[in-house]
């Protein structure tokens, strides 16, 4: 599993915007940046709808405020998804971001099985990024909220 300190690896994901299918690569994603990424196991599903992704959006502001360049939602789940998951959540200032083969997720060492309930997946977790390296990770138990959310995030910075 990805550790802080470590560099991001370099996998591209996937942005479904007004222009089109974008494939965006590490560089353009967290060069010269500070984010916050956060993964959630599936769109549309109970918590990630109801509490994480909410979350977010209601404080974008204030991460804004504290230095952030940018707030990244991953799922493994395609960018027509992701898009669509976003627009139902008034999520204008969140990238909705695709790791439709969960490649990013495995380089991370973050996915997990839901066997046939999803197949594979990503932990619940938050990182913050500087320029490509991890400076927070926030990795969640199973089936636990908790320490990925937006204001446990917000309270680290």
């Amino acid at each position: 599993m990805i550790e802080q300190g470590q560099t991001i690896p370099a996998v591209s994901l996937s942005q479904l915007s007004d222009e089109g299918m974008q494939t965006l690569t590490n560089n353009e994603l967290f060069a010269d940046k500070k984010v916050v990424l956060f993964a959630v196991p599936g769109a549309f599903t109970p918590t990630c709808s109801n509490a994480h992704l909410p979350g977010y959006i209601a404080l974008a502001d204030k991460f804004k405020a504290k230095g952030i360049n940018a707030i990244y939602c991953v799922s493994v789940n395609d960018a027509f998804v992701m898009k669509a998951w976003g627009e139902s959540q008034n999520a204008e200032h969140i990238d909705m971001l695709a790791d439709g083969d969960a490649s990013f997720t495995r380089a991370l060492g973050l996915e997990k099985d839901t066997a046939g309930f999803g197949g594979l997946r990503s932990k619940r977790y938050a990182m913050v990024v500087d320029n490509g390296v991890v400076s927070e990770l926030l990795v969640e138990q199973e089936k636990e909220f908790v320490i990925s959310s937006a204001e446990a995030v917000l309270a680290k910075l």
